[in-house]
């Protein structure tokens, strides 16, 4: 992060109001934040300098495209070296179908999330993955049945209580 600045109520809210609308106008963030729209999006170009705000995107409906499967899968290595983690995360962050990866404390290393076309496809890239020298030792998939919701913004708000 480039310098990055204490954060008080003002960024907090932009954070929050962005991630909720990241389409909004400036003029919409300044008035919803209780600021004027010039320095409101100079405090906006300063948390995107500083790393706070990574990048804005569409929120896709995936079901409106198709029938995918979704996979949890836990994944233990079999040496726990600094670069046997390295290696499997450099390596997995490069299958597309793996959109998510957390190393994790508990009974196993990582928990994965994996939406693929289908099962046939998720076993074939668990296939690739046992045989591309990633070192693990053993996994177990969690196939989801029904998400009854996904969240996609932060509870900002819950997260820094009286700060936000």
């Amino acid at each position: 992060m480039i310098n990055a600045p204490k954060l008080d109520r003002i960024d907090l809210k932009i954070l929050s109001q962005l991630q909720g609308s990241g389409r909004m106008t400036n003029v919409e963030l300044a008035d919803a934040v209780g600021l004027s729209p010039s320095p409101c999006l100079t405090r906006v170009k300063r948390l995107e300098q500083a790393g706070y705000i990574t990048g804005y995107g569409a929120q896709i409906n995936l079901k409106k495209l198709g029938d995918f499967l979704t996979v949890f899968t836990e994944v233990t290595l079999q040496d726990h070296r600094s670069p046997d983690f390295a290696r499997f995360e450099a390596r997995a962050r490069n299958i597309d179908e793996i959109i998510e990866c957390h190393l994790v404390s508990g009974g196993y290393d990582y928990l994965l999330k994996f939406v693929t076309p289908g099962v046939g496809h998720y076993q074939a890239i668990i296939e690739e993955m046992l045989e591309g020298n990633l070192g693990i030792e053993k996994y177990f998939s969690y196939i989801v049945i029904k998400t009854p919701f996904i969240k996609t913004h932060y509870p900002i708000q819950k997260l820094f209580g009286d700060k936000a």
